[in-house]
Protein backbone atom coordinates (compact mmCIF):
# COMPACT_ATOMS: atom_id res chain seq x y z
CA UNK A 1 0.00 0.00 0.00
CA UNK A 2 1.06 3.51 -1.16
CA UNK A 3 1.03 6.72 0.92
CA UNK A 4 -1.91 7.96 -1.65
CA UNK A 5 -4.03 4.63 -0.63
CA UNK A 6 -3.04 5.07 2.96
CA UNK A 7 -4.46 8.89 2.24
CA UNK A 8 -7.98 7.25 0.59
CA UNK A 9 -7.92 4.61 3.17
CA UNK A 10 -8.02 7.01 6.33
CA UNK A 11 -9.38 10.40 4.78
CA UNK A 12 -6.29 12.20 4.79
CA UNK A 13 -6.39 15.59 2.29
CA UNK A 14 -3.57 17.12 0.93
CA UNK A 15 -0.48 16.79 -0.72
CA UNK A 16 2.41 18.41 1.25
CA UNK A 17 5.78 16.87 1.19
CA UNK A 18 5.69 17.19 5.22
CA UNK A 19 2.61 15.64 5.27
CA UNK A 20 3.66 12.92 2.67
CA UNK A 21 6.95 12.13 4.71
CA UNK A 22 4.79 11.54 7.94
CA UNK A 23 2.54 8.92 6.28
CA UNK A 24 5.65 7.51 4.84
CA UNK A 25 7.17 6.85 8.16
CA UNK A 26 4.63 5.15 9.45
CA UNK A 27 3.93 2.93 6.35
CA UNK A 28 7.60 1.46 6.86
CA UNK A 29 7.50 1.43 10.85
CA UNK A 30 4.13 -0.15 11.03
CA UNK A 31 4.98 -3.96 10.27
CA UNK A 32 7.51 -4.06 13.31
CA UNK A 33 6.78 -3.88 16.93
CA UNK A 34 8.97 -0.91 17.43
CA UNK A 35 8.23 1.84 19.66
CA UNK A 36 7.00 5.14 18.14
CA UNK A 37 6.60 8.43 19.36
CA UNK A 38 4.32 10.87 17.54
CA UNK A 39 5.07 14.66 17.91
CA UNK A 40 2.91 17.86 16.87
CA UNK A 41 0.55 20.63 17.69
CA UNK A 42 -2.82 20.05 19.15
CA UNK A 43 -5.31 19.61 16.48
CA UNK A 44 -2.71 18.24 13.90
CA UNK A 45 -4.46 15.01 13.74
CA UNK A 46 -1.64 12.52 15.94
CA UNK A 47 -4.33 9.99 16.34
CA UNK A 48 -5.07 9.76 13.01
CA UNK A 49 -1.26 8.32 12.31
CA UNK A 50 -1.44 5.95 15.22
CA UNK A 51 -4.44 4.39 13.52
CA UNK A 52 -2.51 3.89 10.15
CA UNK A 53 0.54 2.33 12.45
CA UNK A 54 -1.95 -0.30 14.05
CA UNK A 55 -3.84 -1.17 10.66
CA UNK A 56 -1.30 -2.20 9.07
CA UNK A 57 0.64 -3.74 11.24
CA UNK A 58 0.53 -7.68 12.22
CA UNK A 59 -1.86 -6.55 15.60
CA UNK A 60 -4.38 -5.33 13.05
CA UNK A 61 -6.94 -7.93 13.99
CA UNK A 62 -5.94 -7.64 17.78
CA UNK A 63 -7.53 -4.80 20.16
CA UNK A 64 -6.53 -0.93 19.92
CA UNK A 65 -7.28 1.66 22.41
CA UNK A 66 -6.38 5.12 22.70
CA UNK A 67 -5.61 6.88 26.29
CA UNK A 68 -5.70 10.20 27.20
CA UNK A 69 -3.10 10.07 29.49
CA UNK A 70 -3.83 14.08 30.60
CA UNK A 71 -7.36 13.63 31.15
CA UNK A 72 -6.99 10.43 34.02
CA UNK A 73 -6.65 12.35 37.31
CA UNK A 74 -2.67 11.06 38.62
CA UNK A 75 -4.34 9.36 41.77
CA UNK A 76 -6.18 7.06 39.43
CA UNK A 77 -3.74 6.55 36.30
CA UNK A 78 -2.04 3.53 37.66
CA UNK A 79 -5.26 1.79 38.62
CA UNK A 80 -6.37 2.73 35.12
CA UNK A 81 -2.96 1.22 33.19
CA UNK A 82 -2.20 -1.77 34.97
CA UNK A 83 -5.58 -2.56 36.78
CA UNK A 84 -5.73 -2.82 40.79
CA UNK A 85 -7.05 -5.53 43.57
CA UNK A 86 -10.12 -5.51 45.50
CA UNK A 87 -9.31 -3.18 48.27
CA UNK A 88 -5.91 -2.17 47.64
CA UNK A 89 -8.29 1.69 48.10
CA UNK A 90 -10.15 3.33 48.81
CA UNK A 91 -13.87 2.42 46.66
CA UNK A 92 -11.73 -0.41 45.39
CA UNK A 93 -14.92 -2.79 45.38
CA UNK A 94 -13.60 -5.38 43.21
CA UNK A 95 -10.75 -6.30 41.05
CA UNK A 96 -10.10 -4.47 37.72
CA UNK A 97 -7.94 -5.08 34.83
CA UNK A 98 -6.46 -2.58 32.99
CA UNK A 99 -5.44 -1.01 30.11
CA UNK A 100 -2.06 -3.25 29.53
CA UNK A 101 -4.16 -6.41 30.03
CA UNK A 102 -7.37 -5.55 28.23
CA UNK A 103 -5.15 -4.69 25.27
CA UNK A 104 -2.85 -7.86 25.61
CA UNK A 105 -1.72 -8.99 21.76
CA UNK A 106 -2.98 -5.68 20.25
CA UNK A 107 -1.70 -1.74 20.60
CA UNK A 108 -2.16 0.43 22.96
CA UNK A 109 -2.08 4.59 21.91
CA UNK A 110 -1.01 6.51 24.93
CA UNK A 111 -1.89 10.78 24.18
CA UNK A 112 -0.44 13.47 25.73
CA UNK A 113 2.36 10.86 27.47
CA UNK A 114 4.30 14.08 28.96
CA UNK A 115 1.57 14.28 31.61
CA UNK A 116 2.44 11.20 33.16
CA UNK A 117 3.16 11.76 36.64
CA UNK A 118 7.30 10.42 36.97
CA UNK A 119 5.86 7.08 39.23
CA UNK A 120 3.60 6.11 36.32
CA UNK A 121 6.77 6.49 33.82
CA UNK A 122 8.77 3.97 35.61
CA UNK A 123 6.16 1.44 35.61
CA UNK A 124 5.65 2.25 31.84
CA UNK A 125 9.61 1.79 31.26
CA UNK A 126 9.19 -1.48 32.56
CA UNK A 127 6.47 -2.73 30.44
CA UNK A 128 8.68 -1.58 27.07
CA UNK A 129 11.42 -3.58 28.22
CA UNK A 130 10.11 -6.81 29.82
CA UNK A 131 6.51 -6.63 29.62
CA UNK A 132 5.87 -6.77 33.06
CA UNK A 133 3.56 -5.01 35.26
CA UNK A 134 2.05 -5.30 38.86
CA UNK A 135 -1.31 -4.05 39.50
CA UNK A 136 -1.88 -1.59 42.14
CA UNK A 137 -2.05 -3.34 45.76
CA UNK A 138 -0.65 -6.85 44.44
CA UNK A 139 2.61 -8.13 44.19
CA UNK A 140 2.13 -10.97 41.64
CA UNK A 141 3.95 -9.86 38.51
CA UNK A 142 2.07 -10.39 35.09
CA UNK A 143 2.90 -10.48 31.47
CA UNK A 144 1.33 -8.72 28.41
CA UNK A 145 2.58 -8.34 25.28
CA UNK A 146 1.23 -4.93 23.74
CA UNK A 147 2.28 -2.38 21.02
CA UNK A 148 2.89 1.35 22.17
CA UNK A 149 2.73 4.23 20.15
CA UNK A 150 2.78 7.37 22.56
CA UNK A 151 2.13 10.81 21.31
CA UNK A 152 2.57 14.74 22.93
CA UNK A 153 2.23 17.93 21.84
CA UNK A 154 5.01 19.01 23.98
CA UNK A 155 8.67 19.13 24.03
CA UNK A 156 9.63 16.31 25.35
CA UNK A 157 13.39 16.94 25.64
CA UNK A 158 12.54 20.04 27.11
CA UNK A 159 10.45 18.05 30.06
CA UNK A 160 13.66 15.70 30.36
CA UNK A 161 15.70 18.75 30.80
CA UNK A 162 13.50 19.97 33.43
CA UNK A 163 13.52 16.99 35.63
CA UNK A 164 9.56 16.28 34.31
CA UNK A 165 10.13 13.05 32.17
CA UNK A 166 12.27 10.21 32.45
CA UNK A 167 15.41 10.28 29.89
CA UNK A 168 15.48 6.38 29.80
CA UNK A 169 11.83 6.63 28.52
CA UNK A 170 12.11 9.23 26.57
CA UNK A 171 14.38 7.32 24.57
CA UNK A 172 13.00 4.18 24.98
CA UNK A 173 9.59 5.65 23.18
CA UNK A 174 11.83 8.02 20.53
CA UNK A 175 12.67 4.77 19.08
CA UNK A 176 11.31 5.79 15.71
CA UNK A 177 10.37 9.75 16.19
CA UNK A 178 7.01 10.92 13.91
CA UNK A 179 6.60 14.55 13.51
CA UNK A 180 3.07 15.43 12.24
CA UNK A 181 3.29 18.95 10.55
CA UNK A 182 1.38 21.73 12.27
CA UNK A 183 -1.53 23.20 9.59
CA UNK A 184 0.84 26.78 8.56
CA UNK A 185 3.51 24.36 7.61
CA UNK A 186 1.34 22.78 5.08
CA UNK A 187 -0.36 25.97 3.74
CA UNK A 188 -1.43 24.52 0.28
CA UNK A 189 -3.38 21.79 1.85
CA UNK A 190 -5.60 24.73 3.62
CA UNK A 191 -7.23 25.43 0.35
CA UNK A 192 -8.26 21.68 -0.15
CA UNK A 193 -8.94 21.08 3.49
CA UNK A 194 -11.36 24.07 3.51
CA UNK A 195 -13.61 22.90 0.53
CA UNK A 196 -14.03 19.31 1.89
CA UNK A 197 -15.05 20.28 5.08
CA UNK A 198 -17.79 22.81 3.59
CA UNK A 199 -18.95 20.44 1.59
CA UNK A 200 -19.22 17.74 4.25
CA UNK A 201 -21.02 20.23 6.47
CA UNK A 202 -23.17 22.05 4.42
CA UNK A 203 -24.74 18.26 2.97
CA UNK A 204 -25.31 17.47 6.74
CA UNK A 205 -27.34 20.54 7.27
CA UNK A 206 -28.57 20.87 4.35
CA UNK A 207 -27.38 24.43 3.32
CA UNK A 208 -26.64 26.15 -0.03
CA UNK A 209 -22.52 25.68 -1.01
CA UNK A 210 -19.71 28.25 -0.22
CA UNK A 211 -17.47 29.49 -2.36
CA UNK A 212 -14.23 31.31 -1.52
CA UNK A 213 -13.05 34.39 -3.49
CA UNK A 214 -9.18 34.72 -4.13
CA UNK A 215 -9.11 37.27 -1.19
CA UNK A 216 -10.52 34.85 1.34
CA UNK A 217 -8.29 31.76 -0.01
CA UNK A 218 -5.02 33.82 0.76
CA UNK A 219 -6.59 35.01 3.75
CA UNK A 220 -6.90 31.07 4.52
CA UNK A 221 -3.31 30.45 3.84
CA UNK A 222 -1.78 33.44 5.44
CA UNK A 223 -3.76 33.01 9.20
CA UNK A 224 -1.26 30.99 11.54
CA UNK A 225 -3.99 28.42 12.78
CA UNK A 226 -3.08 28.04 16.26
CA UNK A 227 -5.54 25.16 16.84
CA UNK A 228 -4.32 23.10 13.23
CA UNK A 229 -7.05 21.24 11.48
CA UNK A 230 -8.74 20.92 14.25
CA UNK A 231 -9.54 25.00 14.56
CA UNK A 232 -10.31 24.89 10.62
CA UNK A 233 -12.46 22.14 10.61
CA UNK A 234 -14.81 24.15 13.66
CA UNK A 235 -14.49 27.47 11.12
CA UNK A 236 -16.07 25.40 8.27
CA UNK A 237 -18.84 24.30 10.07
CA UNK A 238 -19.81 27.48 11.38
CA UNK A 239 -20.28 28.70 8.27
CA UNK A 240 -22.06 26.41 7.44
CA UNK A 241 -24.37 26.77 9.70
CA UNK A 242 -24.37 30.71 10.32
CA UNK A 243 -23.10 32.63 7.25
CA UNK A 244 -26.13 33.94 4.63
CA UNK A 245 -23.61 34.90 2.46
CA UNK A 246 -22.37 31.68 0.11
CA UNK A 247 -19.92 33.74 -1.66
CA UNK A 248 -17.47 34.66 0.50
CA UNK A 249 -14.77 37.52 0.60
CA UNK A 250 -11.89 38.23 3.15
CA UNK A 251 -13.60 40.62 5.06
CA UNK A 252 -17.21 38.20 5.71
CA UNK A 253 -13.99 35.19 6.60
CA UNK A 254 -12.50 37.71 9.31
CA UNK A 255 -16.01 37.45 11.53
CA UNK A 256 -14.80 33.81 11.61
CA UNK A 257 -11.56 33.91 12.26
CA UNK A 258 -9.63 35.35 15.32
CA UNK A 259 -7.48 37.69 15.91
CA UNK A 260 -4.62 36.98 16.72
CA UNK A 261 -2.27 37.95 19.78
CA UNK A 262 -0.11 41.04 19.70
CA UNK A 263 -1.61 42.01 16.02
CA UNK A 264 -4.96 44.04 14.30
CA UNK A 265 -4.40 41.55 11.79
CA UNK A 266 -5.37 37.63 10.97
CA UNK A 267 -1.88 37.37 9.29
CA UNK A 268 1.39 38.16 9.81
CA UNK A 269 2.20 41.04 7.43
CA UNK A 270 5.87 40.77 6.17
CA UNK A 271 8.29 43.75 4.00
CA UNK A 272 10.31 41.96 2.14
CA UNK A 273 12.00 45.58 1.90
CA UNK A 274 13.07 45.32 5.61
CA UNK A 275 15.62 42.77 7.14
CA UNK A 276 13.59 40.71 9.47
CA UNK A 277 16.15 40.67 12.64
CA UNK A 278 14.77 39.40 16.37
CA UNK A 279 16.17 40.64 19.25
CA UNK A 280 18.39 38.19 19.99
CA UNK A 281 19.89 39.03 16.25
CA UNK A 282 20.26 42.41 17.08
CA UNK A 283 22.27 41.75 20.24
CA UNK A 284 24.51 39.31 18.26
CA UNK A 285 25.40 42.17 15.71
CA UNK A 286 26.04 44.68 18.41
CA UNK A 287 28.47 42.31 20.52
CA UNK A 288 30.59 41.29 17.55
CA UNK A 289 30.26 44.93 16.03
CA UNK A 290 31.86 45.54 19.62
CA UNK A 291 34.16 43.10 19.62
CA UNK A 292 35.36 44.30 16.30
CA UNK A 293 36.58 47.49 17.62
CA UNK A 294 37.98 46.16 20.49
CA UNK A 295 40.68 44.11 18.27
CA UNK A 296 40.98 47.35 16.02
CA UNK A 297 41.36 49.90 18.97
CA UNK A 298 44.64 47.53 20.63
CA UNK A 299 46.09 46.87 17.42
CA UNK A 300 45.93 50.87 16.94
CA UNK A 301 47.69 51.27 20.60
CA UNK A 302 49.90 48.61 20.01
CA UNK A 303 51.39 50.66 16.38
CA UNK A 304 50.93 53.99 18.37
CA UNK A 305 53.57 52.20 21.16
CA UNK A 306 56.08 50.45 18.83
CA UNK A 307 56.62 53.46 16.27
CA UNK A 308 56.28 56.31 19.12
CA UNK A 309 52.80 57.81 18.24
CA UNK A 310 54.36 59.71 15.18
CA UNK A 311 52.66 60.97 12.41
CA UNK A 312 53.40 58.29 9.71
CA UNK A 313 51.16 55.92 11.68
CA UNK A 314 48.38 57.42 12.36
CA UNK A 315 48.24 58.38 8.74
CA UNK A 316 48.63 54.17 8.06
CA UNK A 317 45.75 53.52 10.24
CA UNK A 318 43.43 56.57 9.15
CA UNK A 319 40.61 54.54 8.45
CA UNK A 320 40.27 52.80 11.81
CA UNK A 321 41.29 56.11 13.19
CA UNK A 322 38.06 57.33 11.63
CA UNK A 323 35.82 54.24 12.48
CA UNK A 324 36.72 54.95 16.34
CA UNK A 325 36.48 58.24 16.75
CA UNK A 326 35.09 60.25 13.83
CA UNK A 327 36.65 63.94 15.58
CA UNK A 328 40.48 62.73 14.79
CA UNK A 329 41.91 65.87 13.16
CA UNK A 330 44.86 63.87 10.64
CA UNK A 331 47.99 65.36 8.92
CA UNK A 332 47.12 66.71 5.96
CA UNK A 333 48.55 69.15 2.75
CA UNK A 334 46.92 71.82 4.23
CA UNK A 335 47.74 71.46 7.87
CA UNK A 336 51.11 69.92 8.05
CA UNK A 337 51.72 67.21 10.76
CA UNK A 338 53.61 68.26 14.16
CA UNK A 339 55.61 64.63 14.24
CA UNK A 340 55.37 65.00 17.80
CA UNK A 341 51.23 65.30 18.04
CA UNK A 342 48.56 63.97 17.71
CA UNK A 343 45.12 66.86 18.46
CA UNK A 344 41.76 65.24 19.62
CA UNK A 345 39.12 67.74 19.11
CA UNK A 346 36.13 66.78 21.73
CA UNK A 347 32.26 67.47 21.52
CA UNK A 348 33.19 70.35 24.23
CA UNK A 349 35.95 71.85 22.08
CA UNK A 350 38.30 71.04 24.54
CA UNK A 351 41.68 69.78 23.02
CA UNK A 352 43.94 67.19 24.39
CA UNK A 353 47.98 66.88 23.01
CA UNK A 354 49.40 63.33 23.07
CA UNK A 355 53.29 63.38 22.64
CA UNK A 356 55.68 60.46 22.58
CA UNK A 357 57.92 63.01 24.62
CA UNK A 358 55.77 62.17 27.72
CA UNK A 359 57.62 60.87 30.74
CA UNK A 360 56.32 57.16 31.49
CA UNK A 361 55.13 56.80 34.35
CA UNK A 362 55.63 53.41 36.06
CA UNK A 363 52.26 51.92 37.71
CA UNK A 364 52.80 51.14 41.20
CA UNK A 365 52.50 47.32 41.98
CA UNK A 366 51.91 47.96 46.39
CA UNK A 367 49.09 46.17 47.65
CA UNK A 368 48.64 48.65 49.86
CA UNK A 369 48.38 51.28 47.40
CA UNK A 370 46.06 49.43 45.46
CA UNK A 371 44.02 48.52 48.39
CA UNK A 372 43.53 51.63 49.25
CA UNK A 373 42.74 53.23 45.78
CA UNK A 374 40.10 50.66 45.25
CA UNK A 375 38.33 51.66 49.19
CA UNK A 376 38.62 55.26 47.83
CA UNK A 377 36.71 54.41 43.89
CA UNK A 378 34.06 52.59 46.40
CA UNK A 379 33.41 55.65 49.00
CA UNK A 380 33.35 57.97 45.68
CA UNK A 381 30.81 55.81 43.96
CA UNK A 382 28.67 55.86 47.14
CA UNK A 383 28.79 59.02 48.49
CA UNK A 384 30.60 58.02 51.58
CA UNK A 385 27.68 55.60 52.30
CA UNK A 386 30.03 52.82 54.22
CA UNK A 387 27.90 50.37 53.81
CA UNK A 388 26.66 50.29 50.50
CA UNK A 389 30.60 50.89 49.65
CA UNK A 390 31.53 47.39 51.90
CA UNK A 391 28.88 45.20 49.76
CA UNK A 392 30.79 46.47 46.57
CA UNK A 393 34.37 45.66 47.58
CA UNK A 394 32.71 41.97 49.37
CA UNK A 395 33.94 42.86 53.10
CA UNK A 396 31.96 43.49 56.07
CA UNK A 397 31.39 46.88 57.29
CA UNK A 398 33.45 46.47 60.22
CA UNK A 399 36.67 45.17 58.26
CA UNK A 400 35.84 48.80 56.10
CA UNK A 401 35.98 50.68 59.09
CA UNK A 402 39.18 49.22 60.35
CA UNK A 403 40.83 49.74 56.51
CA UNK A 404 39.75 53.07 56.94
CA UNK A 405 41.32 53.42 59.69
CA UNK A 406 44.93 51.51 59.28
CA UNK A 407 45.31 53.66 55.55
CA UNK A 408 44.23 56.89 57.39
CA UNK A 409 41.36 57.28 54.79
Amino acid sequence: MDVQDIKNRFGIIGNSPLLNRAIDIARQVAPTDISVLITGESGSGKEVFSHIIHSMSARKHGPFIAVNCGAIPEGTIDSELFGHEKGSFTGASDARKGYFEVVDGGTIFLDEVAELPLGTQARLLRVLETGEYIRVGSSKVQKTNVRVIAATNKDVFDAVMAGKFREDLYYRLNTVPLKVPALRERKEDINLLFRKFIADFTDKYRSPSVQLDQSAQQLLMDYSWPGNVRQLKNIAEQIAVLEKERNLTAQSLLNYIPKEAGSTLPMRVHNPDKDDFSERDILYKVLFDMKKDMTDLKKLVADIIQNGGNAADFSSNQQVINQLYRDIELPSANHPADPHKLVIHQPNDKSYEITHEAEEVEESLSLVDKESDLIKKALKKHKGKRKLAAGELGISERTLYRKIKELEL
